[in-house]
């Protein structure tokens, strides 16, 4: 249940037509950090911010003293509003801020300020200006300053190039929690988004940019919180959930939404039919090689291990047909998205390509293995690649193909 914003209220500023900002910040059991955030925020907002601005503290569920800090924060700092959810996630708190802020840009950072606010005012008016419709700081665009953990390092820049390979994503840095948006283009895009807690950034920039919103970077200084609540690994395979998750909802046109257009500004670029076959096409490839490469692995691990008790062809015969099935279920949610397919036509037509790949596989171990274990891991694993560009052809066109 969303509360409605108590504290200061946000009355655009008509007389003179100038933009106005509404900062969210969102918090969840912040006691420590809450108090010298806001004041720093407030100070820096006062001394050096040109544009009329409003911080808004979103309490999403906190079990400790959080809101009764930020109740008292709105009552002593001009300009400080506070809103409650009784729902958990940093996507509910963001999406609930600005869904309700009056403001014309709305923006939201995170409470441990890593991110350094002399990068606030530049993503602000490249939103207010017209520039783009989303702005937001990236730790990886050249002149960013950081500073973190070599682990947080690579799981960033290996998450980032899968958005920018699988997706055609413009943007390096995703997850970054510095970020702004005009209000009126954002909430409809908001209205898509399905994840309430931290893919909740990745969602709505590749919702965005599927519909045509243009977002801009602006590089940050960055320092790592050691005393961050987030569980990185926990949080990636979330995301790869969400990744395929958004890539059905492009590829059926659920991601879908009108952007509309601001009086006085740029209209955005042309949506998702702009480029879509490729697109698509493109998303249907990195799906497949990510389904077939997790196949491989697993077809080659389980072939060496029977193969200690068993014939080159029996074993391979087992280890193709435990994941022969599973891999055909992937590739038809996934990769194809025939969720609502008949599955016994789609098994039965892709039991054709069962033999297909199990003759090549098999003459590979036989004839080219000859006997010798590590070489026939080898030959299976080169075969099962060789056959690729067919069996996705045949995938494409055949098994899966559209009624």
């Amino acid at each position: 249940m969303t509360a409605a914003v108590e504290g200061v209220p946000f009355v655009p500023d008509s007389a003179t037509r100038t933009v106005t900002v509404d900062i969210i910040i969102p918090v969840l059991n912040e006691e420590r950090a809450l108090p010298g955030c806001v004041e720093t925020v407030h100070r820096f907002l006062r001394e050096s911010f040109p544009l009329p601005w409003r911080i808004t503290v979103v309490d999403n569920g906190s079990t400790d003293r959080t809101w009764e800090l930020a109740t008292d924060l709105s009552r002593r700092l001009d300009g400080v509003a506070v809103m409650r959810l009784d729902q958990r996630g940093k996507g509910a708190a963001v999406k609930a801020g600005w869904t309700a802020s009056g403001a014309d840009v709305v923006a939201f950072m995170d409470v441990d300020l890593s991110t350094g606010l002399h990068a606030l005012l530049p993503m602000v008016m490249a939103v207010a200006s017209g520039h783009c419709e989303v702005a937001i700081g990236s730790r990886l665009l050249g002149g960013a300053r950081i500073r973190r953990s070599f682990r947080r390092e690579v799981i960033s820049r290996a998450y980032n190039s899968l958005l920018r390979v699988g997706f055609r994503a413009g943007f390096t840095d995703s997850a970054c929690g510095f970020k702004a948006a005009r209000a009126e283009v954002i909430r409809p895009i908001l209205a898509r988004v399905a994840d309430d807690e931290w893919f909740f950034d990745t969602e709505m920039l590749l919702i965005a940019e599927h519909n045509g919103a243009r977002v801009r970077e602006v590089a940050v200084d960055w320092v790592e919180d050691t005393d961050s609540k987030v569980d990185l690994w926990r949080t990636a395979l979330s995301d790869l959930r969400g990744l395929v998750r958004v890539s059905r909802a492009i590829s059926s046109g659920a991601a879908t939404v009108e952007i509309p257009h601001v009086p006085g500004l740029a209209p955005a670029r042309p949506g998702p039919s702009a480029d879509g076959p490729r697109a698509e096409v493109l998303r249907k490839v990195v799906a497949f090689g990510l389904v077939g490469l997790a196949s491989t692995v697993v077809h080659a691990g389980l072939y060496l291990l029977l193969r200690a008790g068993l014939a080159a062809e029996v074993a391979n015969l087992f280890a193709l047909a435990a994941t022969a099935v599973v891999n055909t279920e992937a590739n038809r949610r996934w990769t194809f998205n025939r969720g609502a397919s008949r599955r016994a036509v789609v098994h039965a037509r892709a039991g054709l390509l069962f033999l297909l790949n199990f003759a090549v596989t098999t003459t590979a171990v036989v004839v080219v293995g000859a006997g010798v274990r590590w070489l026939e891991g080898l030959a299976l694993v080169g075969a099962s690649i060789g056959v690729t560009v067919i069996r996705f052809t045949l995938l494409d066109r055949w098994v899966f193909r559209s009624r």
